[in-house]
């Protein structure tokens, strides 16, 4: 059915709920995954897709509920005269298993999942408008919440959502106004004990709210779009910063996958080091399995790209995605950065084993590895003795400002354990 054919039938639906004080649930559904299939196999398939996915949700629910397509890959269920809240659980467990099962279309096997909002009549709303709403909401939830999963309306949602909307109202104003700040992370070779290099790291100050993390405003950035527009700010910012520095040390910075499914990404980095003049060798940027998952082909012909400017790539937080190894065998990564969380975590577990093992892939593939997140000596001594050519942390140096970092390099070494 329509979105309008939807509206109306919940309208009949309370209306009769409110007669017999029987309780009606909206479950809005959205499909994981589902933009990777039009863009790499093209609408003809992503719409016969969406036809299977019609199919099995209609083979999932009783004649007397309604389905209907929303738009996109959003679908939306009305269940009636069934009890309530397990009427509605029982189904979006079963519709997240069936939606999840592979697909055989046109010599494809397609993987996809679905997140599902549910609001129940009359406790999460007696109108259209607010029943609707809400289920979107508790959609939302299911979706921030890691996907694949499900989640029913609760009256917090609602503040929640008030709060992301200020803070996407404070995030482009930050934009506007250049608000945000550049820090920069020493990375130290342990060979010699000396700083060869900072990573760029993205700081959000306001008078209101102090420091906001990035962990709360990135992936706002991302969905929004905005990371495109902050991500060129920082390149920008950092290769005009690096190009006065009293030492030719590298500069690294991070790539959004949002940013690889910009097809002007060559073109921003190839303006960014023109217009500061830096020597492309001393660009480096990091990436996350993340941006590689989408769309591979696409994404290793802009690395290559990128590669061919001169600058170097470093693939970031490796070891806590799905293909690493297949990913070094595609692409000629310069340096790996090994995971905070194998530096740190209990080495009873088989973090120093990992670290060895990726050193060891590293070394015969001809790529640097960098430990991060080291904070004691102990994990400094433990990476050394691990092979790892280089660490970055808290232990051998902090974000610094700008006017630091560049006062740093005056000093003739920086010893890996003084700090």
């Amino acid at each position: 059915a329509s979105r309008a054919a939807l509206g109306a039938c919940l309208k009949v639906q309370l209306a009769n709920s409110h007669r017999t004080a029987a309780p009606v649930a909206v479950v809005y559904i959205d499909l994981d995954r589902f933009k990777g299939v039009n863009d790499t196999l093209g609408h003809a398939v992503g719409d016969a897709l969406l036809i299977k996915v019609a199919e099995r949700l209609r083979s999932a629910v009783r004649q007397s509920d309604m389905v209907a397509r929303l738009g996109g890959d959003e679908f939306a269920i009305i269940q009636s005269g069934i009890a309530q809240p397990q009427g509605a659980e029982i189904m979006a467990s079963r519709l997240i298993d069936l939606v999840g099962r592979s697909y055989a279309l046109s010599g494809h096997i397609i993987n996809i999942g679905a997140s599902i909002g549910i609001a129940i009549s009359p406790d999460d709303g007696e109108d259209n408008d607010t029943l609707l709403q809400h289920a979107d909401l508790a959609l939302y939830r299911a979706k921030t919440d890691g996907r694949g999963t499900f989640r029913f309306f609760r009256s917090d949602m609602d503040a929640d959502m008030q709060k992301r909307r200020q803070l996407e109202l404070d995030l482009r104003r930050a934009l506007a106004l250049k608000q945000f700040e550049v820090v920069y992370q020493p990375q130290i070779h342990l060979e010699n004990d000396t700083l060869t290099g900072f990573e760029a790291l993205l700081r959000w100050r306001t008078s209101e709210r102090g420091n906001i993390s990035p962990a709360e405003f990135i992936p706002l950035a991302e969905e929004l779009g905005l990371i495109i527009p902050i991500g060129e700010w920082v390149m920008r910012t950092a290769c005009k910063e690096a190009v006065g520095w009293s030492r030719p040390v590298t500069i690294a910075v991070n790539i959004s996958a949002v940013q690889f499914r910009d097809n002007k990404l060559v073109a921003m980095v190839s303006s960014a080091l023109a217009a500061s003049g830096l020597d492309p060798a001393r660009l480096e940027l990091e990436i996350t399995e993340g941006a590689l998952l989408d769309n591979t082909s696409t994404v290793l012909q802009q690395l290559n790209a990128l590669k061919a400017l001169g600058i170097r790539i470093s693939m970031d937080d490796f070891g806590t995605g799905y293909s690493s190894l297949s990913y070094l065998q595609k692409f000629p990564f310069d340096k790996i950065k090994i995971d905070q969380s194998f530096v740190r975590g209990d080495q009873s577990m088989g973090g120093s084993a990992i670290v060895r093992a990726v050193t060891a892939i590293g070394v015969s593939l001809g790529m640097k590895t960098i430990a991060e997140g080291v904070e004691t000596q102990e994990q400094l001594e433990r990476v050394r003795a691990d092979g790892c050519n280089a660490v970055q942390g808290y232990l051998t140096g902090r974000p610094l400002a700008a006017a630091v970092a560049a006062a740093l390099l005056h000093e003739p070494a920086i010893s890996s354990t003084s700090r």
